[in-house]
């Protein structure tokens, strides 16, 4: 599998499992909310998403072409093509 096609499965994956969302049953009804974790958003570049979060906790290498980096904060993990955000994914909450 071609490095750039594996980086897309492998958010497509992230994606699914932790959106920028919520979910929440109301009546027997799975809904969706919109999250409150501030977070970057796409075409932010590192040095602003540097600025606005801090140092990410870990970074790894650039991978594919176009290059694909992603960065981990505590609550979310940002994907950058080149130097720009193409996603965030926030992590879901911890269980209580």
């Amino acid at each position: 599998m071609r490095p750039r096609t594996l980086l897309a499965v492998l958010i497509a994956c992230a994606v699914c499992a932790t959106a920028a969302a919520e979910t929440v049953v109301v009546d027997g009804h799975l809904e969706i909310a919109p999250t409150t974790v501030p977070h970057p958003h796409r075409g932010q570049t590192m040095r602003q998403v540097e600025r606005t979060f801090g140092i990410p906790e870990k970074r790894y290498p650039a991978i594919g072409h176009p290059p694909m980096t992603r960065w981990d904060y505590r609550d979310f993990s940002v994907y950058f093509e080149y130097t720009r955000v193409i996603h965030a994914v926030v992590h879901p909450p911890a269980p209580n």
